[in-house]
């Protein structure tokens, strides 16, 4: 991987004896050697690779945005920047009570033309380890894979496009943890693009298209099929969605409009081009639900042809069972007779 590191530092949040959170602030910035420079790639890989991310924007107010082009305007050194950063995130992380100790690292660098800055908080595992002299010792070692407490921002596009709400990203933590709740409020960062929502609002556009254009039920699941392919592409590519680009994959409606054209005459807020999301894309040709001890599963074209659901009764009808359910089926049936 390609990347320059410009500035890294290690900070520390510990508990002290009454499970309050105090700051072990290193004094100097790192060197930037070959350790460094491995952990940060291994940082960016990793972020990259998380499937799902949030976007954001500083507010107006933005003391740490202030900060931020201080230091990159030369006016504050990285280490005076970083230690007034991690004063700022203990006093916003003092206010929930789910708030853990870990090691904060802040650094800025450079990959594929672009300036990134990247704030993480690590949790610390303990291990053994063997020594030179084949005895054992206790080893403290930060746990990369782990971490959900994470923000990235992409500096060239905040300085060359401030009016823009996807600059800064962050990982969606685990269910409970209100990662916006602090982590962007340590930044002074707002909620900007909603990638779930744009996609949910393309899956919206997609069936309203199929139905004014009037396509039958086969074309209409080819049309689906087609959307899915393009935006699986883009997932599996690491690339976003592009709303023209795709709408030039598919065919136009009879009387000449495209799909690009149609989302925009219709008012459908959507972006020009926004990262894919695996679960509004997977609907568009398959049923998926799960709920009282069951879960289902199908191809959206079987709808009609071997499964059938009448609303009036609530009954979902399957011709023709997966070989090996129908083997698990009569194995307990004849088990209970």
């Amino acid at each position: 991987m390609s990347l320059t590191l410009s500035n890294v530092i290690l900070h520390q949040l510990v508990k002290n004896d009454q499970d309050e959170l105090e700051i072990h602030l290193r004094n100097q910035t790192l060197d930037n050697d070959s350790a460094t420079e491995d952990l940060v790639a291994e940082l960016h890989r990793i972020y990259s690779s998380k499937g799902t991310k949030g976007f954001a924007h500083f507010a107006a107010d933005s003391e740490f945005a202030h900060w931020l082009k201080q230091f990159r305007q030369g006016e504050l050194d990285f280490l005076t920047f970083s230690n007034q950063s991690v004063q700022r995130l203990q006093t916003e992380l003092a206010k929930y009570p789910f708030a853990e100790a870990g090691t904060l690292v802040m650094a800025e660098y450079q990959s594929l033309a672009t300036d990134y800055l990247f704030i993480g908080m690590l949790p610390t595992c303990h291990s053994m380890k063997v020594t030179d002299q084949l005895g054992i010792s206790a080893t403290d070692y930060l746990d990369i894979n782990k971490m959900d407490i994470v923000a990235r921002i992409d500096l060239s596009s905040w300085e060359t496009n401030a009016e823009s709400t996807r600059y800064l990203t962050f990982a969606k933590g685990r269910v409970g943890r209100k990662i916006a709740d602090f982590f962007l409020d340590f930044m002074q960062a707002e909620v900007g693009l909603d990638v779930k929502v744009q996609n949910q609002v393309l899956m919206q556009a997609v069936e309203d298209f199929c139905a004014d254009s009037r396509l039958d039920k086969e074309e209409k699941q080819q049309y689906r099929k087609q959307v899915y392919d393009y935006c699986n592409g883009q997932l599996q590519a690491g690339d976003e969605v592009t709303v023209k680009e795709l709408s030039s994959e598919l065919p136009a409606a009879d009387d000449g409009t495209n799909f690009y054209d149609f989302t925009s005459k219709q008012g459908y807020e959507l972006e020009e081009s926004f990262p894919a999301d695996r679960t509004a894309m997977r609907k568009l040709t398959k049923f998926v639900g799960s709920g009282g001890g069951m879960t289902l599963n199908f191809d959206s074209m079987l709808l009609g042809e071997r499964i059938f659901y009448d609303a009036e009764t609530d009954t979902l009808t399957i011709k023709g069972t997966p070989p090996n359910l129908k083997d698990q089926l009569l194995r307990r049936l004849n088990s209970d007779n």
